[in-house]
């Protein structure tokens, strides 16, 4: 029955994937198509892992139950602190999806062949009596909720499917970083930026290092956030996917303001990208020359040795408003786990370059320069991220490469060269790099 297809609409599907916090789907049984039988939903649908139960009846209302649990005919309740009841759709058949949380997870699902989808202790029991029907008993405590308005007390179903859930469990309730995704935070971010004020009257530009392995997305992100803030579609810095470094020049770049290109107080430091083998890609020596400031704008790099106080436009006595105040790591999150070792121990190096640096400026500083780093390509990590980015705080396996970037990067001489292990970040916020200027 390989042609027996969903019924609920794209539309639909999308507000069912949301509650599940889910990007995929498989349709296992259909009512119409299987027969509304117990004993045939059991077959097809034991031990198939997380599933979600989808109903439907003539007054329009799409309702059902999700469990994390898999089916087997135990005979027993089944614990599960994920499950949950849902509609979709309501009187008059307009979209008002409600998700209704388990109370008591010990009593979640009954698991046993004489039911089918069987939901508290009688809360909601789909294909009741064997047959195209539903019951419910708001009055147990096992979910909370209102049976006219679970599905208006209508309880003769029209269809009954249920689908396995693919990749439950990527999207949390409650996300691991709050952040306001909204027109107005946004606007409200950007207004900061722009106003900004150096601190020190004689540094006008807050100077931002990017720095990663080739491919990770260090030109992309400064297109993007030049893009941004120019209010259209800008590619200032030369981007591509190669197998070598597209990036063959030490580049500063402005972010500029609006359609009239008024410059703001940040500039982007593009460089070489890193790559595993030694004599390729940025030299890590030349990582030290470019935080003190003495590599020039346009100066083009050379693997096989680092610029020396005698080359063209060589800044031999650079001021703070030349060196390097902030360093951020770009690196590609969907690669984390797969990275070498040997460009690993690059990444290290160079922050253990940059802290020793930090001691040798403390005397003129009186601060450290903080480092970053920016997850690119998370889209690739959750694919739920494809149709709606504000879940990035929300997504679980973005959280974990969180995490392991943060270990991945730590290296013990860092803290024997600045007394504690500088702060590591995913999320990049330019107001709290630049409040150290």
């Amino acid at each position: 029955m390989a042609d027996v297809k969903s019924r609920l609409t794209k539309q639909e599907e999308v507000l069912l994937l949301r509650l599940l916090g889910s990007k995929r789907t498989s349709l296992l049984y259909k009512g119409s198509v299987h027969g509304f039988n117990i004993n045939t939903f059991h077959y097809i649908c034991n031990r198939q892992g997380p599933t979600v139960a989808v109903a439907y009846n003539a007054s329009g209302y799409i309702f059902g139950a999700f469990t994390v649990q898999s089916y087997s005919s135990s005979g027993a309740y089944l614990n599960d602190d994920k499950a949950f009841l849902f509609r979709l759709k309501g009187k008059e058949n307009e979209s008002s999806p409600i998700k209704i949380p388990v109370k008591i997870a010990q009593e979640a699902v009954y698991d046993n062949s004489e039911y089918g989808p069987y939901f508290g202790a009688g809360s909601l029991v789909l294909l009741s009596d064997n047959k195209a029907a539903v019951a419910t008993n708001q009055n147990v405590a096992s979910y909370t909720f209102n049976a006219e308005d679970l599905h208006g007390n209508d309880q003769v179903l029209t269809e009954c499917e249920v689908y396995r859930v693919e990749d439950v469990g990527d999207i949390m309730e409650i996300p691991w970083r709050k952040i306001a995704w909204t027109v107005g935070e946004r606007l409200k971010l950007m207004e900061e930026i722009r106003t900004y004020k150096p601190y020190l009257n004689n540094v006008s530009q807050f100077r931002v290092l990017i720095l990663g392995p080739i491919g990770a997305g260090k030109s992309s992100f400064f297109n993007s956030v030049n893009s941004t803030f120019r209010g259209y579609v800008t590619s200032q810095a030369i981007a591509g996917s190669d197998s070598t470094s597209v990036t063959m020049q030490y580049r500063t770049y402005e972010v500029k303001n609006g359609r009239d290109g008024h410059p703001l107080p940040i500039v982007f430091c593009d460089s070489m990208g890193l790559e595993e083998k030694q004599g390729a890609g940025l030299e890590i020596e030349e990582v030290p020359n470019i935080l003190k400031g003495h590599v020039p704008d346009r100066y083009q790099f050379n693997s096989s040795s680092i610029i020396h106080p005698n080359a063209p436009g060589y800044i031999r006595n650079p001021t703070l408003k030349d060196q390097i105040h902030c360093v951020a790591f770009v690196i590609d999150g969907s690669k984390v786990e797969i990275l070498p070792e040997n460009l690993a121990a690059k990444l290290r190096e160079i922050r253990r370059k940059a802290n020793l640096l930090d001691v040798a400026r403390k005397g003129q500083m009186n601060q450290d320069v903080p480092q970053l780093v920016i997850l690119t390509k998370v889209d690739e990590i959750c694919s739920f991220l494809e149709e709606d980015i504000s879940y990035v705080y929300k997504s679980k396996p973005v959280e974990k490469q969180n995490a392991n970037i943060d270990e991945w990067l730590k290296d013990a001489a860092c803290e024997r060269c600045t007394g504690k292990f500088s702060p590591i970040d995913v999320m990049f916020k330019l107001d709290s790099a630049m409040n150290r200027i």
